[in-house]
């Protein structure tokens, strides 16, 4: 069945701020100090909570997301620092003339946390990144692997059995969507789990594409278990054993999630 954070924002905002500083913010600092007057742009935003580490840290932070009820709680949690000047948040796309008009070249951190695993056509998509760095600007990225246990997000599910039921989602698009559909999962749930089969992002596609972009990978961590799932099954976060990562392929079925820095 669906977890409580999956219907529940406030729940969901909490772990997004904890788990930002635990683990992303320092990960990001391994390669990019955070200091005052830092600028951060945050892709897939949500409710905003993977950023309020940073407008802590005095950061200028913006927010964006396709989802306009969840940039509108991200609204009513950060009222102050809005109406402050230190935060904005966008129910925009990030290829409309407007938006890239208003932030080309003003970013020295991007983040996306769990977001480019939904995104269709992701060479043209890292590509654009490129467009909101400042000079020496770098972009995070931490995803879960499409081969492992959940990569296909099936946890959203509404059934017992569809949630819990790991791998199947590598099947045949057809024979995944049959599933679902027998076991009564509603039509919004089952479209956005067929966007991510289309975009299947594996370990070694998502480096390809970073090196064809003409960025580089400065810095990496993968994990057996995501640090996300401290919040959402009381799992400790484990980083991958170093075999298993030296074996390409073979370690997508085994990582939960990987943490990237490039620039």
């Amino acid at each position: 069945m669906a977890l409580k954070q999956h219907k529940d924002e406030g729940v969901r905002y909490h772990q997004q701020v904890d788990n930002s500083k635990m683990y992303v913010m320092p990960f990001i600092e391994q390669t990019k100090p955070i200091q005052e007057g830092i600028r951060v742009l945050e892709i897939g935003c949500g409710e905003g909570g993977v950023l309020a580490p940073f407008a802590d840290r005095g950061c200028y932070c913006v927010g964006v997301d396709l989802a306009c009820h969840r940039i509108e709680h991200a609204q009513k949690f950060f009222a102050l620092q809005i109406a402050a000047g230190k935060m904005n948040f966008h129910c925009e796309n990030i290829y409309d003339e407007p938006f890239v008009n208003r932030y080309a070249g003003s970013f020295d951190i991007i983040i996306l946390k769990d977001v480019i695993e939904h995104i269709p056509q992701q060479e043209k998509f890292v590509l654009h990144l490129k467009t909101f760095l400042k000079s020496g600007g770098q972009i995070f990225f931490g995803f879960p692997p499409w081969y492992m246990p959940f990569g296909g997000h099936q946890q959203v599910c509404e059934h017992k059995l569809t949630s819990k039921l790991p791998y199947y989602h590598i099947l045949p698009k057809g024979i995944y969507k049959r599933i679902l559909k027998m076991n009564g999962e509603p039509d919004h749930i089952i479209n956005e789990l067929l966007e991510i089969w289309n975009t299947q992002i594996t370990i070694e596609r998502f480096e390809k594409i970073i090196r064809k972009s003409g960025l580089k990978i400065l810095h990496k961590q993968p994990y057996l278990i995501n640090p996300i799932y401290r919040y959402k099954f009381g799992l400790k976060p484990r980083k991958q054993i170093g075999f298993i990562n030296a074996i390409p392929y073979v370690r997508d079925f085994l990582t939960t999630c990987v943490y990237y820095m490039v620039g």
